[in-house]
């Protein structure tokens, strides 16, 4: 098959934006471009290997595309059809691309639903989405069936096991017939749909175009140095339910032709996340920033041979950057995005100066800049909003039957994210805040982040979030919770962090105090929930 790569590897950062143009076919299918492609340019290459108590399973492309085939016809005879949301209620495994591509061929929605959610969170986006089918597990079943009376739209369950009230997937998939041919889509056409974290709000069911992978490669090919290389291999252990760990790893390494590491952990565990790096020779890791600070705390064992790590969805900090070449013979390259517009911003080691505290700088083909309250560009240094120009792969087409939202989203032609940072004279941005996390102490603007990786510097620290709380004089002032490693001394633990980040950062923004606890609340994707500590 002809190289797929989108960016030359020669060249600064500056010639790789200037020369780059996005270039997407009018008619494109992820399916096509991620499964059945290779199975006919090479049938019989490893696409995923399944890790499960019971043993490991290769899949090969052509087993891929025969099993994605006749499911799209067993769906179709359940009455799935263009334009339909399929949910794939699943943990990382093979069936979880199998039941992607099979909606994708049938030129439907796929809607990837976390297998954790409770019945609540499971009837939201199911209703919401007006989801016609469902392909889940055993363990999600019983969920399925509280719920299945309140969704008028559901029209069948498929499960990976037998059961009186599903339909059994593999029995579906190895009596129905290979799909004819698949239905034609256009690179415009919807292919899958993510529900926001539901962080700032309601959860929004964000619409992406087949277009949107093409959107994840500049940043997959410079995160990854030159990615993809001979022996490289990929895992993450962020769920495929979400977008970082879908499109940061898993479509990308399928679109590429990399063998993909499929294997569920139930809680992350560095020790047993090093030994599975170590026996399958993974080099290529998208870690989000809580697996990476557990790691941090966990001797290497021998035989881990990492060549390339990505992290996104919460700062790191100088020091756990410096941490990875050090100890793992890699570096950690931060990704910036967003559930709306994925991979905009990295630090790419391998190509342009690192900058510590900064998230790097805008990737090929994505224009980025830091607007004012009136959509004005700030100066270098001014703190704004980050927003993103239309045109980039990876934009979404809308908000799921929210046009009001999807209106607000935008400032004419640029994206809002809601989050706060500014940009340097160099292009370097650096996240402060979401909007609404923004401390407001004594006439200053403080964003959490540079606290909390300051407080993540100390080696008793294991997690921290900073918020503000009210103040009758300051208006806000800054109380910080930390998570502090086992066997550490809280005795005067917390006058020496407070002075730590008084002297490191600034006084103004030193934390009036500091409380110990075991754990932060945090969402799915493993991002602080800043909102339930304000609560408190």
């Amino acid at each position: 098959m002809r190289n797929r790569s989108l960016i030359p590897l020669r060249g600064n950062w500056a010639d790789k934006r200037a020369a780059f143009a996005w270039n997407w076919p009018e008619h494109f299918n992820i399916a096509q471009a991620c499964c059945d492609d290779w199975a006919q340019a090479a049938p019989d290459k490893i696409a995923i290997t399944e890790i499960t108590e019971a043993g490991d399973q290769d899949w090969t492309y052509a087993a891929l595309k025969d099993a994605s085939d006749r499911l799209a016809t067993a769906l179709a005879s359940a009455g799935v059809g263009r334009g339909d949301r399929v949910a794939v209620l699943l943990p990382q495994s093979a069936a979880v691309a199998i039941a992607h591509f099979a909606a994708m061929k049938l030129g439907a929605v796929a809607l990837p639903l976390f297998t954790l959610f409770g019945e609540d969170a499971l009837l939201y986006r199911l209703s919401d989405s007006g989801a016609a089918l469902v392909v889940c597990d055993a363990e999600s079943l019983p969920k399925l069936r509280a719920i299945a009376p309140q969704l008028p739209a559901l029209k069948a369950i498929f499960c990976t096991t037998a059961a009186p009230d599903a339909r059994d997937l593999w029995h579906a998939i190895t009596t129905h017939p290979p799909l004819a041919a698949p239905a034609p889509t256009l690179a415009e056409d919807p292919a899958v749909m993510i529900y926001t974290s539901g962080t700032t709000g309601p959860p929004k069911g964000v619409l992406h175009a087949h277009r949107f992978l093409f959107g994840h490669l500049p940043c997959m090919e410079l995160t990854h140095d030159g990615f993809p290389q001979e022996g490289d291999k990929g895992w993450t252990p962020a769920d495929w339910a979400w977008i970082g760990g879908l499109m940061d790893m898993a479509m990308p390494c399928l679109y590429y032709g990399v063998p993909l590491i499929a294997h569920r952990m139930r809680k992350f565990d560095a020790g047993a996340a090093y030994a599975l790096i170590a026996k399958h020779t993974i080099r290529n890791l998208f870690l989000p920033p809580t697996a990476l600070k557990l790691m941090r705390g966990t001797p290497v064992p021998a035989g881990v041979n990492i060549r390339t790590i990505s992290s996104g969805g919460e700062s790191l900090g100088a020091e756990m950057l410096a941490w990875g070449p050090l100890t793992l013979g890699a570096a950690i390259n931060e990704l910036y995005g967003q559930t709306e517009c994925n991979l905009c911003i990295t630090q790419a080691a391998g190509f342009m100066a690192v900058k510590p505290a900064t998230m790097g700088q805008a990737l090929p083909g994505f224009d980025v800049a830091v607007l004012d309250d009136m959509g004005q560009p700030c100066a270098a240094g001014e703190l704004g909003e980050i927003c993103i120009r239309k045109g980039a792969a990876s934009l979404f087409l809308r908000y799921w039957n929210q046009p009001e939202k999807t209106a607000e989203k935008f400032w004419g032609d640029w994206l809002r994210t809601g989050d706060l940072g500014h940009v340097d004279a160099q292009g370097y941005f650096t996240f402060a805040a979401r909007d609404d996390d923004v401390i407001t102490s004594a006439g200053y603007r403080i964003g959490p982040s540079e606290i909390e990786n300051c407080l993540m510097g100390d080696d008793d620290v294991v997690m921290a979030a900073a918020i503000g709380v009210p103040d009758p004089v300051r208006t806000e002032v800054v109380r910080a919770f930390v998570v502090l490693r086992d066997g550490a001394n809280r005795a005067g633990a917390s006058a020496r962090l407070i002075e730590r980040v008084r002297i490191r950062i600034s006084p103004h923004v030193a934390p009036r105090d500091i409380v110990f606890v075991d754990a932060l609340p945090m969402t799915a994707t493993g991002k602080v929930m800043r909102r339930d500590l304000r609560e408190r």
